[in-house]
């Protein structure tokens, strides 16, 4: 992309010089990996060998090392400006509320000199069950899942990083997704034809373009209060079975039943339920102030229409 068209403009001589490394190399990764290249060192961090040729044709340097080998990490330190962070929690056995991953990589960071800002991808998750308000970053957290509760571990360890002096950024997303990203569309459910919530027992639920994503990644690596948290959402405010509707619309299939919430109980899956359980509206004021992103799909209309 040229500088000219990317959010950040043409970067002083300084950050061109500067190391940026991304942990977690998937999706989102590779889409802000995509809006660096040429214009910072880019190092992706990788644990397998044969992810080594796809990392080096999107730019960037890989790094061979593991998330859950602590002593693996130990070459990270000093290596990098600036991190981004995307990798996420794994179940760890007895210690089910804990993120291993985070903390090892933090620890590592420590050990030489420290970069300058740290940005790490969390989820909306961590607030739990908001019955419907809409709320912005002072909300208090209320995690209601084992994988809300890791999520918290990470900002806790990505915070105590922050006081050690990193410029510590938290991102909480929502759902995110793009035409182009795997299981990224509602597509496959729609086709299955599994059931929505009816709208008396409805939640709100929440959306990010992974490209508006990977640009909020970006520039928060640069910008932003240090210890600061921000929704990376975009504008829509929808009930989940109105986003479902949508989508079957507009790729011309048929909507979805809808059940009542206790029909619901009996079928559809554990971890389906639980996000039917959670109901919210982001407000994403402080990521257009201080990031000053501006969405490229402010809605999930937009969105699922590719413009």
């Amino acid at each position: 992309m040229p500088a000219i068209h990317s959010p950040l403009g043409a970067l002083p001589s300084r950050f061109r010089r500067q190391r940026v490394l991304i942990v977690g190399c998937g999706d989102v990764g590779l889409r802000a990996a995509r809006l660096m290249a040429g214009r910072v060192r880019l190092l992706g961090l990788t644990s397998s060998l044969g992810r080594v040729p796809e990392l080096r044709a999107a730019g960037l340097t890989p790094i061979v090392a593991d998330l859950d080998d602590p002593a693996s990490l130990q070459r990270l330190a000093g290596l990098a400006d600036r991190v981004l962070h995307l990798a996420p929690p794994r179940v760890e056995s007895g210690r089910w509320w804990r993120d291993g991953r985070t903390t090892a990589l933090v620890q590592a960071l420590r050990r030489r000199s420290l970069p300058l800002a740290l940005v790490y991808g969390s989820t909306s998750g961590v607030y739990g069950d908001c019955g419907g308000a809409r709320i912005d970053e002072s909300r208090a957290l209320a995690p209601d899942t084992p994988r809300a509760h890791r999520r918290v571990d990470a900002e806790r360890a990505v915070r105590w990083l922050g006081r050690a002096g990193v410029q510590a950024r938290i991102l909480r997303i929502p759902g995110i997704y793009a035409n182009d990203r795997e299981g990224g569309t509602p597509r496959e459910r729609l086709a299955r034809g599994t059931p929505v919530l009816r709208c008396e027992d409805d939640v709100y639920t929440n959306h990010i373009h992974a490209d508006d994503l990977a640009r909020a990644c970006m520039l928060a690596l640069w910008r932003g209060g240090a210890q600061r948290v921000f929704h990376v959402s975009d504008d829509s405010e929808m009930l989940m079975g109105d986003y479902f509707d949508l989508a079957a619309d507009i790729y011309g299939m048929e909507r979805p039943p809808r059940v009542g919430r206790n029909d619901a109980q009996g079928q559809l899956p554990v971890q389906l339920l639980s996000f039917m359980g959670e109901s919210r509206r982001m407000s994403n004021t402080r990521m257009k102030r201080e990031l000053r992103l501006r969405l490229r799909y402010p809605t999930v209309s937009e969105g699922l229409r590719g413009r």
